[in-house]
This record gives C-alpha cells, sequence and structure tokens, in this order.
C-alpha cells in the first residue's frame, strides 16, 4: 500500500496535537483535584474542629449516662454549661469588635458633651450614685459614648483620654461630689462641699488603657447635686490616643 508522505505528515501532526491536547487536559484535571483535594481538607478540618468544641462542651462525665440522682445537680451542671458558652461568646463578640476596627483602618474615636441639652437646674440628688447621662451631644465619632445612659464603651483596645468638669451654685449650698469610674474602678473625683462661695467650677482628667468592652462614666455620689444650663458648664469628653 503507498502512502503519500504529505498525508502521513499531516495525520503525524494531527497524532501529536491530539496528545498535546491529552496532555494538557490531563495536568488541568491533576490541578483541579489538588485544590478540590485542598479546600475539603480545609473544609474537614474547620467541621472537626467545630464538632470536637462542641463534643467538648457536651461531653457527658462517666455517670451521665446513668438515671440522675438528683434533678438540681444536672440542671445546675446545663446551666454551668450554658453560662460558660454565653461567656466565651461575649469574648468573641469583643475580639470581633476590635478585629473589625482594626480591619478598617486606624479608628477614629473621640467624644464630647454637656449634661443638659435644654433648659437649666440641678441634677439630683439621688438616694444611690448614679451615672450622670450628658445629653448635649458635641461630637461622637465611633459612637462609642451613649448619651441615653452616659456610658463610653471602648470598641479597641487602646490608651484613652478622659476629662470632665462640674459645677455648682450657691442656691441651695453646694453639695457637690462626681467620680470617674472605669468600669466599676474609682479613677479620679471632684468635690465641692463648701457653702461661702458662689458658682464652684472644677475638673479632673485622667490617660487609661482599655481593653475592647470595657466601660468609662461619670457617677454623681448619693445625695449629691450640680448644676448646669445652657452655658454647659458640666462636660464629658474623651478619645483614643492610639491602640495597643
Amino acid at each position: 500500500m503507498f502512502f503519500s508522505p504529505l498525508c502521513y505528515t499531516s495525520h503525524t501532526g494531527f497524532e501529536n496535537r491530539e496528545r498535546e491536547r491529552e496532555r494538557e487536559s490531563a495536568s488541568k484535571s491533576r490541578k483541579l483535584v489538588r485544590r478540590t483535594s485542598s479546600t475539603n481538607m480545609m473544609q474537614s478540618a474547620v467541621l472537626l474542629f467545630l464538632i470536637g468544641g462542641a463534643l467538648s462542651e457536651t461531653q457527658l462525665s462517666p455517670n451521665e449516662d446513668k438515671p440522675a440522682q438528683c434533678c438540681d445537680a444536672s440542671v445546675g451542671a446545663l446551666m454551668m454549661k450554658v453560662a460558660n458558652l454565653m461567656y466565651k461568646m461575649t469574648q468573641m463578640e469583643k475580639e470581633l469588635t476590635e478585629l473589625k476596627s482594626i480591619t478598617q483602618g486606624t479608628p477614629k474615636v473621640a467624644f464630647s458633651a454637656a449634661l443638659y441639652e435644654t433648659g437649666s437646674g440641678d441634677t439630683g440628688p439621688f438616694n444611690t450614685a448614679t451615672p450622670l447621662k450628658y445629653k448635649k451631644v458635641f461630637a461622637n465619632f465611633g459612637s462609642n459614648y451613649n448619651p441615653a445612659t452616659g456610658i463610653f464603651t471602648a470598641a479597641v483596645k487602646g490608651v484613652y483620654f478622659f476629662r470632665f468638669t462640674m459645677f455648682n451654685n450657691l442656691n441651695p449650698t453646694p453639695n457637690s461630689v462626681l467620680i470617674l469610674r472605669k468600669n466599676e474602678e474609682q479613677i479620679v473625683s471632684l468635690w465641692d462641699l463648701s457653702g461661702t462661695d458662689a458658682n464652684d467650677t472644677g475638673s479632673n482628667a485622667a490617660v487609661l488603657s482599655l481593653e475592647a468592652g470595657d466601660s468609662v462614666h461619670v457617677e454623681l455620689m448619693a445625695n449629691r447635686r450640680v448644676y448646669d444650663d445652657q452655658a454647659h458648664y458640666n462636660t464629658f469628653t474623651g478619645f483614643l490616643l492610639f491602640t495597643i
């Protein structure tokens, strides 16, 4: 049988191209398999981690597969597990809040507020120590200050500056004591109990290291009072100096 050299060459070239396409297709398939396998391994690892965490929280003790000796004890153990899970969720929320602030760039945190938004008069006295609610907000970058409660809550771990002022008048006799608190810890204070002079004012400040979730507020002590009007003598100010 006679084969034309031209036809033979064309046929050979066709076979070579076919083999090349097959090799490329096989190579792509292997890469896809490797990527899929890697993804599946990562998903499996995450799934195993979550399952392990769930099992560790719900693992029965050696005696829990037996009839309960006391219902109260079982309920108490369950409540302890629930409380532990809630605590962990709270910590995770704080960490996520801090991470969000960091990943979005340098956080902008600053606020300043005065005691009275409208009107004038005394605030207090109250039977118990009470956080002051500074309702006239001049600035609140980051929305970390809540005028409804008077409490500033740190969204990111860092070093913060806080300053507060106090004012009273002579009618009735001045009887003012304010405390700056970090969470429930007393930091610095202001007081004026003198009745021989009028319209006393003062201020104090502190630099504080805060964790995400820490709170700061100004507290009016029990049976004390402060005076304010539209001149805004009583103020509460704070801002982030730098993250740590």
